[in-house]
């Protein structure tokens, strides 16, 4: 039988079905609705036809997971290459879902080979990827909940923003807590202060005269019994639901830390990093990249996918690179995260940020310089299922052995080079490098 594809338009509550041969000739067009009987019967039908391809504008979901299971080869469109594909069939304008699916239908058909099939990840790495960003939706709600937070106090009671430095804080909500208006704080003193720096076991440094200090100096609302009242139950209302969104973010990265430890490729992740307690970050790259190989072919797709390579433009004698909007934003901000940590321990790092810097990049793109870089020595690793391994990094190496001239030739200068590394580099990698000088 010759090949068949599929285009696929989802939606929440329906999904549009386009089916043609070899040739473009229509196979089947129909809509099945998003329930377990429509869904269970899009699948058979599709195995039934003997369907090579289905296209569909996107990588996840309970649909995909559908159409894999059911033994299917999936390719995952971005929304932007079907709309740039939709003026190729029409000229009016016109959309509707059932063209989109003729327009995914087409795209299977055609042009296949310029799109990579989606391969699934494990059961491990899907597990991590839910917990991950569900941690990071959490995180997103708690800032929302502190800048609620922040304004009301600025409404009426400013002065505890400038006692403590982060909002989240279990001494900060504590003292909201226990002091939720002026009228609640209206006989605190410095000897009680002290007596509540002592109770949550305060660690800021800072004297209980000064923290007395700054509460008292911050300008004072006007507001009255009533309106104080509400706002007192507003603040409250806030610091509980700032509280239960902590409980469940440190469980989330409880979990996550114990399903990395377990993960096959949870060490390579974990070795990027110079504390083994740097797991969120390991974990939304192992997350984000994955577990099949098949995914980046080369360093440059990874670069590209996280969007830490640049989008080149080229017009006659005019050649310019611009920021790459089209990526993986959770993996770009993780490759982000990654490079600004390692900057501040990793002489590799901090070289490559400070010449982006004396090149007059401003810090988000020498950040990004930086991340490029990594995502070269992470796709190494992560191919060859290797952790990372500062001897084995050739770039590290050349740059912090120091050498000292001498008549043969310059001569590895073993302690110079490992106080320059710290723990970056051992006896027997000098030895090497010196073997090769």
């Amino acid at each position: 039988m010759a090949c068949r594809y599929a285009g696929i338009d989802w939606a929440t509550e329906k999904h549009d079905v386009l089916v043609a041969d070899e040739d473009g000739s229509e196979v089947l067009a129909g809509t099945f609705a998003h329930d377990e009987s429509d869904v269970t019967s899009l699948c058979r039908t599709l195995v039934r036809l003997e369907v090579a391809l289905v296209a569909i504008e996107r990588p996840d979901g309970m649909l995909v997971e559908r159409l894999l299971d059911a033994g299917l080869r999936v390719l995952a469109l971005h929304p932007n290459k079907v709309a740039a594909a939709r003026d190729r069939f029409r000229v009016s304008g016109g959309k509707s879902d059932r063209f989109d699916a003729f327009v995914l239908c087409e795209l299977a058909r055609t042009d296949h080979h310029r799109f990579r099939i989606l391969e699934p990840n494990t059961d491990q790495t899907k597990a991590i990827r839910a917990l991950t960003r569900a941690r990071g939706d959490l995180v997103a709600a708690r800032t929302g909940v502190m800048n609620q937070l922040r304004a009301e106090l600025e409404r009426f009671w400013p002065g505890p923003l400038r006692l403590f430095s982060h909002m989240d804080a279990e001494i900060f909500l504590a003292f909201l807590e226990r002091y939720p208006s002026p009228a609640d704080a209206h006989g605190l003193g410095v000897a009680r202060m002290q007596a509540f720096l002592v109770r949550e076991r305060y660690s800021g440094g800072q004297h209980p005269t000064a923290l007395m200090a700054k509460l008292r100096s911050a300008p004072r609302g006007r507001v009255g019994d009533q309106e104080l009242a509400a706002r007192r139950q507003l603040v409250q209302t806030y610091v509980a639901m700032i509280r239960t969104l902590n409980a469940q973010i440190k469980d989330l990265e409880r979990d996550i830390r114990t399903r990395m430890s377990e993960h096959p490729d949870g060490r390579i992740f974990l070795s990027l990093f110079k504390s083994p307690n740097s797991v969120i970050t390991a974990a939304e790259l192992l997350a984000e990249i994955g577990d099949c190989r098949e995914r980046y072919p080369t360093r440059d797709a990874l670069a590209a996918d996280a969007g830490h390579a640049a989008v080149a433009k080229e017009s006659g004698k005019r050649k310019t690179a611009g920021f790459r909007w089209g990526c993986n934003k959770r993996l770009r901000v993780a490759f982000c995260r990654l490079a600004d940590s390692s900057r501040h321990w990793h002489p590799w790092a901090q070289s490559l940020y400070a010449q982006a810097r004396q090149r007059g990049h401003e810090h988000p793109r020498a950040i990004r310089t930086v991340g490029r870089a990594w995502c070269r020595v992470v796709w190494q690793c992560w191919r060859n299922h290797t952790p990372y391994d500062p001897e084995q990094h050739r770039s590290l190496q050349r740059h912090i052995t120091v050498t000292i001239p001498a008549r043969s030739g310059p001569v590895p200068d073993l302690t110079a080079t490992q106080r320059m590394a710290g723990a970056a580099v051992t006896q027997s990698a000098v030895a090497g490098r010196a073997r090769s000088a």
